[in-house]
């Protein structure tokens, strides 16, 4: 089993120098909820700040290459895609951000995945936050890992 620490106790990086390289994606998702009016406003492109989604993806994209500056210890990996995409949840006036990237290495993008959603939404957030200040962000969790020794299906 992997681990962060040495024999001493001190923080490490893993060394993956050993590993194989091969494929790997990684697949996560959250939710934002908002009030009716909030949403309804997203849906039909009402937001002053401009194009919700559109800015909200790019931002999780770029964060995704932005992982290992924000999580310590974690590997910069050449990430050879990622797409964000949103689905409406009309019952609950919420959106999901469905995040998924894709490399080959020898470590996983699991991070890269958790760090896209998370800034998809917190995107959102920000550019809605002047219609409603309530809106939560919830459920984000890892959906799938592939690649490496251990696969991951939610």
């Amino acid at each position: 089993m992997f681990n962060h620490f040495d024999e001493k106790g001190n923080a490490i990086m893993v060394d993956v120098s050993k590993k194989n390289e091969t494929d790997r994606v990684a697949v996560a998702t959250g939710v934002i909820k908002m009030s009716n009016e909030c949403y309804n406003f997203v849906k039909i492109g009402g937001i002053k700040k401009g194009d919700v989604l559109g800015i909200a993806r790019i931002a999780g994209i770029m964060s995704t290459k932005q992982t290992h500056n924000l999580i310590p210890l974690c590997h910069n990996i050449p990430i050879e895609k990622v797409s964000i995409e949103f689905e409406y949840i009309d019952e609950t006036n919420s959106i999901k951000s469905i995040c998924t990237v894709k490399t080959k290495g020898k470590t996983g993008v699991e991070m890269e995945a958790l760090t896209g959603v998370n800034i998809s939404l917190l995107t959102i957030y920000d550019m809605c936050k002047a219609y409603d200040k309530s809106m939560t962000i919830t459920n984000i969790f890892l959906n799938e890992k592939k690649g490496g020794k251990s696969n991951y299906n939610r």
